[in-house]
């Protein structure tokens, strides 16, 4: 665990390409994605579940169904020093707040007995309090600025873009010499036929997704359901399938004469054989891998000066 993410990536077990950095914009897709993998954890070691630092509004909200849906055994909650961001998460915290897709337990239902400030509670029949039973570990940290939000998202973008480049590194010879620029590096080939392809965050128009698929970093996805096409392709998904991530790629370039996608990507080929959707999010290549190509005279393609920020 010590140590930026970068440094000692891993295969993991299962993975799902969320393709976005927030998911503010679609928390029922991201509390699916998370049952999705938590579906195939079978309790034979510990589980560390890493949540967001989102702890506002919506976030505070969302974690309380995590909490819920989950049901771990403990959870650390961290504060920040200089201000005061929310109640303990107690087990009766969670259980009668509500989340942002589920209702907590009302306490109208239940009658305080006893007199004197006593906080026994009894609960009414037939009203199931199977509360959570997680144990709360509480952190206060006693230094200031701790946790302070707009820097935190500052490094968590260079630090993304620090794991990009650490699994691109994978591309690279492990002999000890000169780094090749990813261009000059042999792609894979791939029919449009054998691949569905969907673009998470936004809508494009099928006449345009080519040019947005074009140079993008992809996430290499196995979908249940057999890709079919009638024609030479593309093929195209009219919703986000829940589904394993095999690893990530960069779409290299596109053939529209031979119907090809040309894919740069570690994976090995015989994960690559069950590689049968290509999902594309948010998630950009560094610009360090744009700016930097080697041996290119003239204009650097697909970097621009001429950049109007009122578009």
């Amino acid at each position: 665990l010590p140590g930026p993410p970068f440094t000692h990536q891993q295969t993991p077990r299962k993975m799902v390409y969320y393709g976005q950095t927030s998911c503010e914009q679609d928390t029922e897709r991201y509390l699916d994605v998370v049952k999705y993998v938590f579906s195939c954890y079978k309790k034979e070691v510990p589980l560390v579940i890493n949540t967001m630092g989102w702890v506002k509004g919506d976030g505070l909200l969302l974690l309380i169904d995590l909490i819920r849906l989950l049901s771990p055994s403990h959870v650390v909650q961290m504060d920040v020093y200089d201000w005061k961001a929310m109640a303990p998460l107690t087990p009766e915290h969670v259980h009668f707040s509500a989340g942002l897709h589920t209702k907590g337990k009302q306490q109208s239902k239940c009658k305080q007995l006893g007199a004197g400030g006593t906080e026994s509670w009894k609960c009414s029949e037939g009203e199931d309090m199977s509360a959570p039973q997680h144990k709360l570990l509480y952190v206060h940290p006693e230094f200031p600025r701790a946790g302070v939000a707009g820097e935190a998202r500052v490094h968590s973008g260079i630090l993304r873009d620090m794991s990009i480049l650490g699994y691109l590194g994978h591309l690279q010879s492990p002999d000890v010499g000169a780094v090749l620029p990813l261009h000059s590096l042999v792609p894979y080939q791939v029919p449009f036929s054998a691949l569905a392809l969907r673009v998470i965050h936004t809508d494009v128009a099928p006449s345009n997704i080519m040019y947005a698929v074009n140079a993008s970093w992809v996430g290499l996805c196995c979908i249940p359901d057999e890709v079919q096409c009638q024609t030479d392709g593309p093929v195209l998904l009219t919703q986000t399938p829940v589904c394993d991530c095999l690893g990530f790629g960069i779409v290299r370039g596109v053939d529209m004469e031979k119907k090809l996608y040309h894919i740069l990507t570690p994976v090995p080929p015989e994960n690559l054989r069950l590689v049968n959707c290509l999902l594309l999010g948010n998630i950009a290549i560094p610009n360090c891998v744009l700016v930097g190509q080697q041996g290119i005279e003239g204009e650097i393609p697909y970097v621009t000066s001429d950049y109007n920020y009122s578009i």
